[in-house]
């Protein structure tokens, strides 16, 4: 079966960086896009990063765009979230995802998820 698994996630100070992965495994990984996405109790998850499976495109929301960076290694099957100059604001659980059928910035769109690791930004 298909499984996403996030590591890299902790605790930071404001300024500082973390480096999320997610390693899938049970899926062709070259064939799909590759999300994050985090969420806040009581708050709908968002889009943070996406990396298409075709050409290796990126996009991201306003609000990290120039700190985040999302990368994959096809090799590996990973996927990766380099967070600089983090702020409290980005205090989230950060999720994994993987759409088979497109480049989406819509939960509803992705196929797979992971369990999520939680990334707090203290002030």
């Amino acid at each position: 079966q298909v499984q996403l698994v996030e590591s890299g996630g902790g605790l930071v100070q404001a300024g500082g960086s973390l480096r999320l992965s997610c390693a899938a495994s049970g899926l062709t990984f070259t064939r799909y896009t590759m999300g994050w996405f985090r969420q806040n109790p009581g708050k709908e998850r968002e889009f943070v990063a996406r990396i298409t499976w075709s050409r290796g495109s990126t996009y991201y929301a306003d609000s990290v765009k120039g700190r985040f960076t999302i990368s994959r290694d096809n090799a590996r099957n990973t996927v990766y979230l380099q967070m600089n100059s983090l702020k409290p604001e980005d205090t989230a659980v950060y999720y994994c995802a993987a759409d088979g059928w497109g480049s989406s910035d819509r939960v509803s769109d992705y196929d797979y998820w992971g369990q999520g690791t939680q990334v707090t930004v203290s002030s």
